[in-house]
């Protein structure tokens, strides 16, 4: 559904291809049907930093969502406000305990796991102190994250993380699986629910659509 070529559409998404978060925000629009335009923001040359990105979102991260008049920031903010204004295909589930089981493990996805991996965190640790670090102090918190949804998500999987339909959870999971495998080659077999819901969401085109590597701004080699 991405697009870098219509700048005649209502929706902007201003993303970067590796980013986890921007990611998960790709899948809700793809589910959801909405068409956008993709805006690049390279977070490995500083283009989160410079001013006209800041008015946008002063803490200088993506991804930012832009619908008319409306500016967002933070996935979970953007997903939630996706949910309330396009209704179509809910991301979340009309039983109340499924609904409150969704938000638990989004936030261990954003809250628990995804801020120690971000660009920022790691080269902090490797300029503070030491390269060595960087993917012991990733995998520790990976793999405390993945442990939890494993023991979270038992009682409620379906075919996805709350059932067989898709909602929130999976959104936060799919790009956080990816990450953990592409970026730092995590031992999955510790996780088979997780490994076999990520088989799962490899089947679905808005899935699909939304991986790094078919992004715009995806290196072609």
């Amino acid at each position: 559904m991405a697009s870098g070529d219509d700048g005649n559409k209502k929706l902007k998404l201003y993303s970067y291809w590796t980013s986890s978060c921007s990611h998960r925000v790709r899948i809700g629009l793809n589910f959801k049907g909405l068409k956008y335009e993709y805006k690049e923001v390279n977070l490995v040359t500083g283009e989160q930093h410079t001013p006209e990105f800041k008015k946008l979102n002063p803490i200088g991260y993506v991804p930012v969502l832009v619908d008319g008049d409306v500016v967002l920031s933070d996935s979970f903010a953007i997903l939630m406000y996706l949910e309330e204004k396009y209704p179509q295909h809910p991301l979340l589930p009309s039983d109340l305990k499924k609904k409150a089981i969704n938000y638990q493990a989004a936030n261990i996805v954003s809250s628990s796991i995804q801020p120690h991996q971000n660009l920022a965190e790691l080269k902090y640790i490797e300029e503070k102190i030491s390269a060595d670090e960087t993917l012991p102090w990733v995998e520790f918190h990976i793999g405390n994250g993945f442990a939890a949804l494993e023991e979270l998500l038992k009682d409620y999987a379906g075919k996805y993380a709350t059932g067989d339909e898709v909602y929130l959870a999976d959104l936060f999971l799919a790009p956080q699986i990816y990450r953990a495998i592409k970026s730092f080659n995590l031992d999955m077999s510790k996780y088979p629910l997780l490994l076999r819901l990520y088989d799962a969401y490899s089947e679905l085109p808005a899935f699909q659509d939304a991986m790094p590597e078919k992004q715009p701004d995806a290196p072609s080699s």
